[in-house]
């Protein structure tokens, strides 16, 4: 995997940053468990995809505390004519309570915000508030490359990882990451 990487400036937010299939939910799920292998209090969600034969049908949410999945979104209708998704709202609702009794915490995942929660209200929004909080050790937050500039915005204090540019050095407890900006100063 490749990967370019900046580093936060002020804190320890990451946004995690591809195209469909670039590998940012398999990455962040890696990482969580790397942190809870060192007793790290890891919180949050990741969303992976559902397949059948082949077809992206739906999108889970799991809880990276208690373990728990939910399906919330569907495509609706046969493979070739499904167009959008389909939201279960008491599955959001879940999502969303898992993302704001998350924090305090070593490591917050949000995987991922979109379309829905940046020019919407909708979706995760308890996922924002938490990220906004600051109140993590470190945090990754999955966005796709048409809402880079927005999540920018919003923090413009974190750092920058491009699941599709160069070598991924990205070291999530800041072990590696820490040492090699201090010896750029």
């Amino acid at each position: 995997m490749s990967a370019k990487i900046e580093s936060p400036v002020n804190g320890h937010l990451w946004i995690l940053t591809g195209p469909r299939g670039s590998g940012k939910t398999t990455l962040c799920r890696r990482l969580a468990a790397e942190a809870q292998s060192l007793g790290w209090d890891v919180a949050g969600v990741v969303s992976p995809a559902v397949f059948e034969v082949g077809d992206k049908t739906g999108i889970e949410a799991l809880d990276l505390r208690s373990r728990e999945r939910r399906q919330f979104a569907r495509r609706p209708g046969a493979p070739s004519h499904r167009h959008g998704w389909v939201y279960d709202p008491i599955a959001l609702a879940w999502g969303n309570q898992i993302l704001s009794s998350a924090i305090p915490c070593d490591m917050l995942v949000v995987d991922e915000l979109g379309p829905l929660e940046f020019e919407a209200g909708q979706g995760w929004n308890a996922g924002l508030k938490a990220l906004d909080s600051r109140a993590y050790q470190v945090a990754l937050v999955t966005i796709r490359p048409e809402l880079l500039a927005a999540a920018r915005q919003r923090w413009p204090f974190a750092g920058v990882v491009d699941m599709e540019s160069a070598e991924s050095d990205l070291d999530p407890l800041g072990v590696q990451t820490r040492s090699k900006d201090l010896n750029t100063e």
